[in-house]
Parts: C-alpha cells; structure tokens; sequence
C-alpha cells in the first residue's frame, strides 16, 4: 500500500491475532497497537556525525594487511 497504514492488515493483527473486539481496536491508539504487536520504535534517522562515523569505521576501501 503506498501513503498510508495498511488498515485491513492492522485490523487482522489486532483482532485475529490479538483476539480484540473491534471496539476495543478502533479505541487503540496507533502506538498503543504497535506496543501489543511487539513492534519496536524505529531506528532515528540518520545525522551527518553518524555518517561521518560509521564511514570513518568501516572505509569503502580496502584496510592495508601487513605481513
């Protein structure tokens, strides 16, 4: 589904696998269903000092071996 919440997948989660009656889905708040699915909050977005960081630890280069 492209720009929005894929609402028939949602209801099917709460009230097949959840066992919630329909008022007590449409009474959840999105994030209060997110929480009883089990799904974690997202990653933040990513800043310019964390790119600088993690570009600096792992280099598109190759490391130099010695030996």
């Amino acid at each position: 589904m492209s720009g929005g919440l894929d609402w028939p997948g949602l209801m099917r989660a709460g009230m097949r696998g959840l066992g919630l009656r329909p008022d007590q889905f449409w009474a959840l708040t999105p994030a209060e269903l997110a929480l009883m699915l089990g799904v974690e909050a997202g990653s933040p977005a990513m800043t310019r000092d964390r790119l600088a960081e993690l570009a600096a630890r792992y280099p598109d280069r190759p490391r130099e071996t010695s030996g």
